[in-house]
């Protein structure tokens, strides 16, 4: 119920600075790629080694690259660009595949041996295996919805909730909250399925 009021004041503070980046040449899909690219290289760049803290941050400013992409896009008047949207949901789902594979290599690497962790290695995998399958399970569920003109938006998990639940996870644990991370990737985890079972529900009913 926050979403929508917290939206419109985010696309507020950053409407300004969107103009900016429009005059200055730079397209929503460039600012897209570009943030991607930097999830990209510095998720694979600083979680593997174990700089979880930094590479929390770092991620998370490229990732608020999607904030001004849409509203670029709208104050450009390209809201409607198909390939535009398909550009944008893609390069989202990688991000969210790199983010968890690099904490993957970060959980089979002697950083992760040699920190006294709540659970083991492979419990960790596991968990974050878990969530990048149930994660593009609730993309695809929708997707496939709205294929068969079934809206369905629904779920206590869409993608930034997602992100902030994995992210704070991962940057408190980079602190030295030890239990942080593995709290994160079991609510990570149960709020995926029950997202999931949710959007199969809607779409059982509707057809």
């Amino acid at each position: 119920m926050l979403r929508v009021p917290l939206k419109d004041g985010v696309t507020r503070l950053i409407t300004p600075l969107s103009r900016s980046l429009l005059r200055a040449g730079i397209s929503p899909n460039a600012m897209t790629l570009a943030g991607a690219l930097g999830t990209w290289i510095s998720a694979l760049f600083f979680f593997p080694r174990g700089d979880l803290f930094i590479g929390t941050l770092v991620v998370t400013v490229f990732l608020l690259s999607d904030l001004f992409d849409g509203t670029m896009a709208r104050l450009d008047g390209s809201k409607g660009s198909r390939f535009g949207a398909l550009l944008d949901s893609t390069l989202d789902r990688i991000s969210d595949a790199i983010v968890i594979f690099a904490l993957m290599i970060w959980a089979e690497s002697e950083n992760f041996s040699a920190q006294k962790n709540l659970i083991d290695a492979n419990l960790t995998i596991a968990l974050l295996a878990i969530s990048l399958l149930t994660g593009f399970l609730i993309s695809y569920i929708r997707a496939r919805a709205e294929a068969l003109a079934i809206s369905c938006d629904v779920g206590v998990a869409e993608r930034p909730e997602r992100l902030i639940v994995l992210l704070v996870g991962t940057g408190f644990y980079g602190l030295g909250v030890m239990a942080a991370l593995p709290l994160a990737l079991v609510l990570l985890v149960s709020i995926n399925v029950v997202t999931v079972i949710q959007r199969i529900i809607v779409v059982y009913r509707a057809s």
